[in-house]
């Protein structure tokens, strides 16, 4: 199977959910962050830089918990242009 590449507006989709999730992550450690939603350091880095631009829903829900930011919240801060629909 062949990956579509992601287009420009996706990737900035990407770093902008990252930055949104790690801003919400304060002063927390991403090893406390990554333990509690239950998945691994290397993955939490990966999304916060952008560099997972469009992680599995449910891993983008259990880091979301895990920094108590409510999904109304991140679906307003990271909305999905007209171009990506």
């Amino acid at each position: 199977m062949v990956r579509v590449p992601l287009t420009e507006a996706e990737r900035e989709r990407g770093e902008r959910l990252g930055a949104v999730l790690r801003e919400a992550r304060g002063s927390r450690s991403m090893g406390e962050v990554a333990a509690e939603a239950g998945i691994s350091v290397e993955t939490l880095r990966k999304i916060e830089t952008g560099r997972i631009p469009t992680p599995a829903f449910f891993t983008v829900v259990a880091v979301a918990d895990a920094v108590g930011l409510p999904l109304e919240s991140l679906r307003a801060a990271v909305p999905v242009s007209a171009t990506l629909r």
